[in-house]
């Protein structure tokens, strides 16, 4: 039951069709990811990601050996260690007399005078040392547990980067869709008043309608123009903006989408479950557990550390060369840092439960969320609906009313009137399809799909 202005708006959509066939056309999902490889956040988030990766690997070189090389030459201007001999304080009486009877006089006056010695004027040294740590407090495991954490962390903020990009594109999406979606149909209008304009003008001149009429219609086209002139302007504000946003090669593209009528339904998704799947609620949990491996590398610190070693060592301090090579073990007990180590425990305690009561109040905001978005879904779906009635409802008013003026038992007033509620009842279809649209898609994200 529609009129022949329904045909209009199909050969106006038709033709626009048709102009704009050879220009690049993108998708919602294509757009989507070309913001997300593009995007300078993404890219910074990515970086993280990797960054993060690596510090993993750093972390797990802590349980190998660490082995270390010194080596050392030194030119002292002079020797290093000095000390003075009196030989005959260390021969016994009975040598001494032996002494006297093989000896000259004057050689057993030299040994009565002190000797000299020193060492160690100049020399090398290198020595080389493994040390494979046993036990450290736990801190080496801990260490590579928060560094998986915070690899963790850093994907789970790629995802939420990835989702608002994917939010605002989106938003500009529909938003550009919506404006071309009435652009369709103010042409269709003005196709639908230019018949009735010829139609008013030659019964003016025919004598059978009043100027005033045509004049109506003039003014009815006339504000039908601005809104073209308005609704171009944004289509093409909307287009820099994707172009921009998600780096496309110009503003001459379509955008390719559908607006049929989307089916009713609630979400049989439990939202406790939907909760977790969230990148914003894991990031909570892994909070917690950085907390717990914190405090429990607090306390590792005041703990005793042991470890084993071997090393190899050459020098030729005493003009030879000498070479040894040992094994070794060490235990470091910190004894006086218990007292400041026993705070920065306690701190660390703090904030895990500070981390705790974190997750837990943002749990239930996030709850929130999943039905506030909910809701949305269901109203948008009802708006869209209800708009879908109107359409019909206006479109059979006109259909009336056009019947009506042709007939001569209504004004031209009463005709544009309906004229103008069935083009109020495509624009609300439209922002309705788009709210939905957009709806679904904070749905999506809440949901953590």
């Amino acid at each position: 039951m529609k009129h022949h202005f329904i045909s209009a708006l199909l050969l106006s959509t038709i033709l626009q069709v048709n102009n704009i066939a050879a220009q690049n056309s993108y998708t919602l999902e294509q757009l989507c990811d070309s913001a997300i490889s593009h995007n300078a956040q993404m890219s910074s988030a990515r970086y993280n990601v990797e960054a993060a990766r690596q510090q993993r690997k750093e972390a797990f070189t802590k349980y190998f050996p660490s082995v270390s090389a010194v080596g050392v030459w030194f030119n002292a201007n002079k020797e290093m260690a000095e000390t003075q001999i009196n030989a005959s304080d260390y021969i016994p009486q009975e040598l001494g007399a032996t002494l006297q009877q093989s000896f000259p006089p004057e050689a057993l006056a030299a040994l009565g005078n002190p000797i000299t010695i020193a060492m160690m004027k100049d020399g090398v040294i290198g020595a080389v040392t493994a040390v494979q740590p046993i036990f450290t407090g736990g801190q080496i495991y801990n260490g590579n547990r928060l560094a998986r954490v915070g690899e963790v962390v850093s994907q789970l903020q790629l995802k939420l980067s990835e989702n608002e990009i994917i939010k605002t594109t989106s938003e500009y999406f529909w938003q550009t869709v919506s404006l071309q979606e009435k652009l369709k149909t103010v042409n269709a209008v003005d196709s639908l008043l230019q018949v009735i304009y010829g139609d008013v003008e030659t019964a003016v001149q025919a004598g059978v309608a009043v100027r005033n009429d045509l004049l109506q219609v003039q003014l009815r086209l006339n504000d039908i123009e601005l809104q073209r002139v308005k609704i171009n302007n944004g289509i093409s504000l909307m287009k820099l903006i994707l172009q921009q946003y998600c780096a496309l090669s110009d503003t001459i593209f379509t955008l390719q989408y559908t607006t049929d009528q989307i089916a009713q339904g609630e979400s049989s998704t439990d939202p406790n479950q939907a909760v977790e799947s969230t990148a914003e609620y894991q990031l909570l949990q892994k909070g917690v557990e950085a907390a717990e491996l914190q405090k429990k590398m607090a306390v590792g610190k005041n703990l005793p550390s042991v470890a084993v070693g071997a090393g190899y060592t050459y020098h030729n301090l005493l003009d030879n060369d000498h070479s040894f090579g040992m094994l070794f073990a060490t235990v470091n007990v910190p004894i006086s840092d218990w007292w400041g180590g026993s705070h920065a425990a306690k701190r660390a305690d703090i904030e895990r439960e500070k981390a705790q009561d974190q997750l837990t109040s943002n749990a239930e905001m996030l709850k929130i969320r999943i039905h506030k978005a909910r809701y949305g879904v269901s109203e948008s779906q009802q708006q869209l609906a209800i708009a879908q009635k109107s359409i019909d409802q206006a479109s059979e008013n006109l259909r009336l009313i056009s019947d009506r003026y042709a007939a001569g038992t209504a004004k031209m007033s009463d005709l544009l009137e309906a004229q103008l509620l069935y083009q109020q009842s495509y624009d609300a279809f439209t922002d309705a399809y788009s709210h939905l649209k957009l709806s679904e898609t904070e749905l999506k994200i809440a949901e953590g799909e």
